[in-house]
């Protein structure tokens, strides 16, 4: 019997009843439930006035926390007390409103359906219908296209279902693709009320990350905008990335353990409400990037939505644009052609190239590389021009067309860059180094077709 939960039922008219279920036990447990309780008060959630519950149920299920439960309000030091009031009675809340919420957060925290992971909040989200004419469908047809727009797991709500799944995935596909939520779903954009709660931990209490409510259009609305900040071409490889997958990209060695806790909650909070988001998510994508130069598509577009979000850029472009003159974005593409130029020149045969040597000194400090770049890369233009003579005057070129949209100036390389154009740098770098690999894709194709033939 070593933990198993054991229920008695007794023997009636209509069959087995189980004894929790009677009305003569709910009516006892209710006494001895009011006979713990402090003295009637008026409760802070529910306004009325009852007996007051002196402490609250604790709460299962919060990655990280007790497994045993933590309490999302308790007062168990004389520092966390004030006017001689003990335990609950510093912040009334009654019995039924306790029982309430907990009960409730432990039913979603135990239910996949209710339930993602964002950082180290275990977020909860649930659906309630404010037009009281929509029926329990509606509601679970939210909560599954919610999970599906933040960790690609809502079509697990109807697993069992493949005309179910496929519709979630059509609708959300919609969504994605820019239609409003009113043309698409007219009775959830207004008719259902979306609430999401991520809870942390914190010792034995938990706290709130965020907390959002409001009807499910404007949550597609932000989530809308929240594509459009971070859209990029050329675009992740797979497609549509759950937010976790941009939050490992801010993590040490790319674990989902070392995401930075308050970062990916204020993100979250951000992408909700629609509010500018975290400085410190452009500081820390910095920051990765200095530390091992890996700039790849969900890197560059974190720094593209801070940039749109934060700062209206408009020199932050969805694709490479080669008329851009911001300086941060040239230095970028112009480090790319100088990575290009090495590897075209040496191929495969370099222990660490420009990028893994020089990337966080020349998206900071140009002035302190860039003259050694460039002698390093008229060594690499003599080796290239014997290989393959035709592409080094294709990259001379282009790199001299960069070089042209620079102010002049005795010293066209500043000495810093601030962070927004740090953040343009890696833009930048992404956009020039994206179009060599495209190019050489194409130039690849066309040799098998003519091989083919």
């Amino acid at each position: 019997m070593l933990d198993q939960a054991v229920v008695f039922a007794v023997a009636g008219g209509s069959g087995p009843t189980f004894v929790h279920d009677t009305p003569a036990a709910q009516k006892l447990w209710e006494q001895i439930k009011l006979s713990e309780a402090l003295p009637d008060a008026a409760c802070l959630i529910t306004g009325k006035v009852g007996p007051i519950a002196r402490l609250h149920p604790s709460i299962k299920g919060v990655k990280d926390a007790q497994s045993s439960g933590a309490s999302l309000v308790s007062f168990n030091e004389d520092a966390y007390e004030s006017y001689g009031h003990t335990q609950g009675d510093n912040a009334p809340v009654s019995e039924a409103a306790a029982f309430a919420y907990t009960t409730a957060l432990n039913r979603f925290l135990a239910d996949k359906a209710h339930r993602l992971q964002i950082g180290d909040a275990s977020t909860v989200f649930w659906a309630d219908a404010a037009d009281m004419t929509l029926n329990a469908e509606h509601l679970t047809e939210a909560e599954a296209i919610f999970a599906q727009m933040f960790d690609g797991s809502g079509a697990d709500t109807f697993a069992d279902d493949k005309n179910e799944t496929a519709k979630i995935k059509d609708k959300l596909d919609q969504i994605r693709n820019g239609q409003r939520l009113t043309t698409i779903a007219p009775d959830l954009a207004a008719g259902v009320r979306f609430h999401v709660l991520g809870l942390a931990p914190n010792a034995a209490r938990l706290s709130v990350r965020f907390y959002w409510e409001s009807d499910f259009g404007t949550l597609t609305a932000n989530y809308q905008r929240y594509l459009d900040d971070t859209r990029l071409e050329p675009p992740p490889r797979d497609g549509w990335p759950p937010l976790w997958r941009y939050l490992t990209e801010l993590a040490v060695l790319g674990k989902r353990e070392n995401v930075p806790p308050l970062v990916a909650g204020e993100w979250m909070r951000a992408i909700l409400t629609g509010a500018p988001y975290p400085l410190t998510l452009l500081s820390t994508v910095l920051m990765r990037l200095r530390a091992d130069g890996e700039v790849n598509a969900l890197r560059a577009a974190i720094l593209k939505s801070v940039l749109i979000r934060n700062f209206q850029s408009k020199e932050a472009p969805v694709a490479l644009d080669p008329a851009n003159t911001n300086k941060g974005y040239i230095l970028g593409r112009l480090f790319a052609v100088y990575e290009e130029v090495q590897r075209a020149a040496l191929g495969g045969n370099v222990n660490a190239t420009i990028k893994d040597k020089f990337y966080g000194s020349a998206s900071a400090t140009p002035q302190k590389v860039y003259r050694t770049l460039d002698a390093g890369s008229q060594n690499h233009f003599s080796k290239l021009r014997k290989l393959s003579p035709g592409r080094a005057v294709n990259l001379e070129k282009l790199l001299t067309s960069i070089t042209d949209l620079m102010e002049p100036g005795n010293d066209p390389y500043p000495a810093s860059l601030a962070a927004t154009e740090q953040a343009l740098f890696g833009l930048g770098y992404y956009h020039q180094r994206s179009d060599f690999f495209r190019k050489r894709d194409e130039k690849t194709d066309t040799d098998a077709d003519g091989a083919d033939e």
